[in-house]
């Protein structure tokens, strides 16, 4: 079970603890199941923590983005640095096993050194999981406004790319195990909520613009709270849009997504028709071909161009 998307923590503990438990008498779960609860640091304390873990909660994943105070005021976010590191401790001391941390690299503004220092942090406060994304600058934002004004300058993608490398050194030479793209967790720590999805899996996506997907059928929901909730107390549909996806498409998504794992894809997603492509990657040293489709260690640097060749064949 995975409660994300926006910030469930905004609501009381009881409440969210109540809707987890809820799920799990509709769904029941195995005694092992992977629970995990989306937060913002800001929004949790330790009282918090131990009514999500009586309610069967396991695993928090926090947004931190950065321990940089001038990165976090470029990104807009408000809380204290020390916020996330209290945050991970009263997690700890409620009994929640598994913390993983969000952040973001990148910014401008942002150096080698405050990155580095941001990694070292996330590793002291002795974090199992991280996340580490790319900054993107989305359309009809403040943040794109900024750099159409000449107010900020853009991400500039050398920079990112070296960042990267930066991440998987530091993170794997602290016994982490970079298990996809923008992905490291310690050993029986990956999430298996975002595995799922990386392995064209099926999940049911519950609530007001969640997504979900059952063996080709993948549908959204109503985005809006208040017309998801009337359409759901009438006992309609709450299902804005659908749609059925042709073997082709299947077969796409496996490779778009399966080759962003270390354990890649299964060569059965790409079409023979790719073959010379593959034999070309391989020969540049960007693929490693076998029973699975696997990047190496320079392909990761340029996996949406690797996807992208493939694909094009």
């Amino acid at each position: 079970m995975f409660v994300g998307g926006g910030t469930p923590t905004y609501l009381p503990a009881q409440d969210l603890a109540g809707v987890v438990r809820l799920v799990g008498e509709v769904l029941p779960l195995a005694a092992e199941a992977e629970i995990t609860v989306e937060a913002n640091p800001e929004t949790v304390d330790a009282e918090y923590f131990t009514v999500l873990r009586g309610a069967g909660v396991n695993r928090v994943s926090m947004g931190a983005q950065s321990f940089a105070p001038h990165v976090l005021t470029t990104l807009g976010r408000w809380h204290a640095r020390d916020r996330p590191l209290r945050a991970v401790a009263d997690a700890r001391a409620a009994g929640i096993g598994n913390v993983s941390l969000d952040l973001i690299y990148g910014t401008p503004g942002e150096t080698d050194a405050d990155w580095e220092h941001t990694l070292q942090v996330a590793l002291e406060v002795g974090t199992d999981h991280l996340s580490a994304y790319a900054l993107t600058v989305e359309p009809n934002t403040e943040y794109a406004a900024l750099i159409r004004s000449g107010t900020l300058l853009a991400p500039d993608d050398d920079v990112q790319a070296h960042r990267m490398a930066v991440t998987d050194n530091v993170m794997t030479s602290s016994g982490f195990h970079r298990y996809e793209l923008s992905n490291w967790a310690r050993p029986g720590c990956e999430c298996r909520h975002n595995l799922t999805y990386w392995r064209s899996g099926d999940w049911l996506g519950v609530g007001a613009g969640a997504h979900g997907h059952w063996q080709g059928r993948r549908w959204w929901s109503v985005r809006a709270p208040a017309r998801y909730a009337e359409a759901a107390l009438a006992g309609g549909s709450t299902t804005s849009g659908e749609e059925h996806l042709t073997p082709q498409q299947r077969r796409t998504e496996r490779l778009l997504l399966g080759l962003r794992l270390a354990e890649g894809v299964e060569r059965s997603a790409v079409e023979p028709v790719a073959q010379h492509q593959i034999d070309r990657l391989v020969a540049e040293g960007l693929l490693v071909a076998g029973e699975r489709l696997r990047l190496t260690a320079a392909g990761w640097a340029l996996a949406n161009d690797v996807t992208l060749r493939v694909l094009g064949s």
